[in-house]
């Protein structure tokens, strides 16, 4: 019975192959000529909404040819596993000159006659580099105009089945899949596509991939852009080659385009980042063994003397200071006066990032036919979801057109209840924040306590101090609350943002990356700032303890400082979300493609179509990109608001960087199906996020340097206190300790043990010793280095954002030889249609056509002078 199964199943699959003598692998019609230019899919199950969908379906495909669309079926029988209908969707060139017109699509009008720029004396040494001309510029660079039913005359049209290009042709046709109607439910129109795959009505809506990635399709038609894209760009051998930016652009439209433009030139700007930041480094490294502080520390007649109060209540016990030598050793390669020139450095270096990029996006922009894109395209626009959910209509001033309005009222309670969720769950990462720190205080005593009875761990008690083992599981436990809750608000911030109802996409995604940038930011940067800027800093002295919730005694650093836990802390925050980022991004979509083609990888290649293969894989969705962009800004974060704690962050970030841009290629090419291309004349509302940031960054890092790491206590220590000429920092050590008597300790803090009967102990403060008449209050030292620290903060925030003004005051956004270009462009533009509009008058002169009067004439002979003149 097994056996007479295979062979009906045989003679099902020889039918198949004998009844198509067209490749499956093929992107037209069953006639070979009209191109496959999108594809829906369904399911006709049998339950209870059957008729309802079928219903549904037909009143939207005949809708779809109304509107000029040709469609062919595939039945399920053809498909690999006999469930499936494809519906394929071919645009017809009256469909498409009619919606490029209307989405004011600019095509060629001359070849480009401008001279390209002087040739790179560095491009031979570049030249490695370099990919085939014909990969990066697949195009000749033409001039060009918006799209015109009545001019077709004025552009370069050889050949209308090439003239719009397949991204162009996929636009179009999403333009009008997502403002088709279906019918009338519940005595509202309803309409587009995205609500038919909302209710199950289609599984799927996609355009196709133009081959395989692995090998050329075998038609001749076909450019096989898929393949070129794999080979010079999605494999991770070609990391140090370029990026044909202007090959992604035409195949997956200039939305995706711009972002991987943005990446590739952030990862460039980052080697100058990291190659200072090592540099920094190394000279802490190279300079630890001249460490004075670290020196004193380590030292058994110094460090080994100075007996330190306790860490916590009770369990804790007396310890002495050379306990921590191989901590404040490390201390030093992160705190060091090269932290300072760092810190300094990347206050400009992130100017010059920003600058430049107006630069590379305004040449962009130009190249890319996007000057004139943004007020017409995105502002105009409105959403279908916007046109289906307000009934109410008013005249729109601007189009003077009836188009859909939500009340103000309503847009008022939507807008409260967006806010109250934003603020519930910022208010969660506070008090998960909260959560962590009493962990921290709470496990604190009993690390103590586990390191000091266990002699196993005695050997490395020197490097893994109570204080470190601490932070160290703290910042794990942190990262993985960060992490689920960002998987929660992920799914809250879309709802919230659908339920405001947005008027145009534009506007969809500035509000939720809005949301989305608020919580993350306080998600991931919450523990940082309270390691940096908190931590240590309000823990009164011994005797008078501070107390979070009047129970838990908070945190004390170490006596090298909090930047080694700050470094740590960053450390696993970023490269935990790095790790995590490129296992979901490149992992995930590949285990459940290899899952959901395991089945069709047995059948013969000309019975998996490429509407199926497209279908196995994975969506890459409307949000694609912006999960892309709110990772690259939040790590843009980490390297310059924490910079100074960790001279090594931008190195790390560019080698994720460079796994990150061949990654998100490699996934984009052969795991997700191929996305509607979409128009973007810029990185959008990220640009205002990351300006933000780099304001920021220059007053979180002064903070840094001033109140995290040890610098203004020892430069005042230096300049003001040394009293050893030959070694001004010799002593610098035991200043800094103030000295507190055991007996004044109350019941509650004192040590369960004494067993050697210290008289005395240290802590980290300044003040004033047991003797003194004002016996623990704070030094006049002490008040000498908070004036240093708090002049040094006005005195770096003023220097740098100096610098940075000017900088940004000297370097113009758009380069002058892409304002020639516009003006060239425009110039030409307006004479070729000017000059058309008077040989079509001059004709209708001709033809006796009474309404070409001849003052006509005169008046559009006129505009032209104009035009030149101008």
């Amino acid at each position: 019975q097994q056996s007479g199964r295979k062979y009906n199943l045989f003679l099902k699959r020889r039918l198949r192959i004998d009844k198509r003598h067209q490749s499956k692998d093929s992107i037209f019609f069953r006639d070979g000529v009209r191109r496959i230019d999108f594809v829906l899919s369904y399911v006709d199950d049998l339950n209870k909404e059957w008729e309802k969908k079928l219903e549904r379906r037909k009143e939207f495909e005949s809708n779809l040819q109304k509107a000029g669309l040709e469609l062919e079926t595939e039945d399920k029988k053809e498909s690999e596993d006999g469930k499936i209908f494809f519906v394929k969707i071919h645009a017809p060139w009256e469909v498409l000159i009619t919606y490029a017109e209307v989405l004011n699509i600019k095509v060629p009008i001359k070849e480009n006659d401008i001279p390209s720029t002087v040739e790179n004396p560095l491009d031979c040494v570049l030249f490695p580099l370099r990919l085939p001309e014909k990969v990066m510029h697949p195009e000749p660079d033409y001039f060009t105009a918006p799209f015109s039913k009545d001019k077709q005359e004025l552009y370069l049209i050889n050949d209308e089945s090439t003239f719009f290009s397949p991204s162009m042709r996929n636009r179009i046709v999403n333009y009008i899949l997502t403002r088709c109607p279906y019918g009338t439910e519940e005595g509202k129109k309803k309409f587009g596509i995205k609500r038919l795959l909302n209710n199950g009505t289609y599984t799927a809506a996609y355009p196709l991939h133009d081959c395989q990635y692995w090998k050329k399709a075998n038609d001749p038609n076909c450019d096989s852009e898929r393949y070129t894209l794999y080979m010079e760009w999605a494999r991770f051998l070609r990391f140090y080659k370029e990026q044909p930016l202007d090959l992604i652009r035409k195949y997956y439209g200039e939305k995706i385009g711009i972002y991987f433009a943005w990446l590739g030139f952030y990862t460039e700007m980052l080697f100058l980042a990291a190659v200072v930041g090592l540099i920094c480094f190394l000279y802490g490294l190279f300079t630890m063994d001249e460490n004075m502080s670290s020196k004193e520390i380590c030292d058994p007649a110094i460090g080994g003397e100075i007996i330190m109060c306790p860490l916590c209540d009770r369990e804790c016990e007396y310890w002495r200071l050379n306990t921590t030598c191989e901590s404040s050793q490390y201390s030093h390669l992160f705190d060091n006066v090269a932290t300072l020139f760092f810190a300094i450095f990347m206050g400009i270096w992130v100017t010059l990032f920003l600058e430049f990029w107006k630069r590379r996006q305004a040449r962009l922009k130009y190249e890319w036919d996007l000057v004139d894109f943004e007020e017409e395209q995105q502002q105009l626009q409105l959403r279908p979801e916007y046109e289906a959910k307000c009934t109410q209509k008013k005249r729109n001033p601007i189009t003077q057109e009836m188009e859909p309005y939500l009340p103000l009222t309503s847009q008022a309670v939507r807008f409260c209840i967006s806010g109250a969720t934003v603020l519930f769950w910022v208010s969660l990462i506070i008090a998960s924040m909260i959560a962590v720190i009493v962990y921290r205080l709470a496990v604190y005593a009993a690390f103590a306590s586990l390191m000091e009875n266990t002699q196993t761990l005695q050997p490395i008690s020197g490097l893994l101090t109570p204080q470190l083992a601490t932070s160290v599981t703290a910042s794990c436990l942190n990262f993985v609350i960060i992490m689920i809750l960002n998987f929660f608000y992920e799914r809250i911030a879309i709802w919230i943002t659908d339920m405001e109802i947005p008027r145009t996409h534009m506007e969809y995604e500035n509000r939720l990356t809005m949301k989305m940038f608020l919580f993350q930011f306080v998600n991931y940067y919450s523990s940082c700032f309270y390691v940096a800027f908190f931590k240590g800093k309000f823990v009164g002295y011994p005797g008078a303890y501070t107390y979070m919730f009047n129970r838990w005694r908070n945190e004390e650093c170490d006596p090298a400082g909090c930047l080694i836990e700050l470094t740590t802390q960053l450390t696993i925050v970023m490269a935990g979300k790095q790790i995590w980022g490129n296992i979901q991004e490149a992992i995930v979509p590949w285990i459940c493609n290899w899952w959901g083609r395991r089945k069709a990888r047995n059948n013969p290649e000309n019975l998996y179509s490429r509407w199926e293969q497209d279908h196995d894989l994975q969506t890459f969705g409307a949000l694609g990109l912006f999960y892309e962009y709110l990772e690259m800004v939040i790590q843009f974060g980490f390297i310059t608001l924490f910079v100074a704690s960790f001279p090594l962050a931008p190195l790390l970030a560019l080698m994720n960087n460079i796994l990150e841009i061949r990654v998100d290629s490699w996934k984009l090419t052969t795991q997700y199906r191929r996305p509607v291309a979409a128009k973007a004349h810029s990185i959008g509302v990220w640009q205002e996020i990351l300006n933000g940031m780099a304001i920021l960054s220059v007053v979180t890092n002064a903070f840094i340097v001033a109140f995290t790491s040890d610098m203004i206590p020892r430069l005042v220590y230096y300049y003001a206190y040394s009293e050893n000429e030959d070694s001004p920092m010799s002593g610098y050590i035991n200043n800094s300790l103030s000295v507190f008597l055991i007996s004044d300790f109350p019941e509650r803090n004192e040590p369960k043990e004494n067993p050697e009967n210290f008289v005395i102990c240290r802590y980290r403060d300044y003040r004033y010793p047991p003797d003194h008449e004002r016996k623990y209050l704070h030094t006049m030292q002490f008040w000498h280095i908070l004036a240093a620290k708090l002049a040094f903060i006005i005195i770096m925030e003023h220097v740098v954002f100096i610098v940075k003004f000017f900088v940004a005051w000297m370097i113009p956004d758009v380069p002058a030889d892409v304002k020639a270009k516009i003006k060239r462009e425009k110039y030409l533009t307006q004479k070729i249609l000017h000059e058309y509009e008077l040989e079509k008058l001059k004709e209708r002169l001709c033809q006796g056509d009474k309404r070409a009067t001849e003052k006509e004439f005169i008046a559009t002979e006129g505009r032209m002078e104009l035009s030149r003149a101008m």
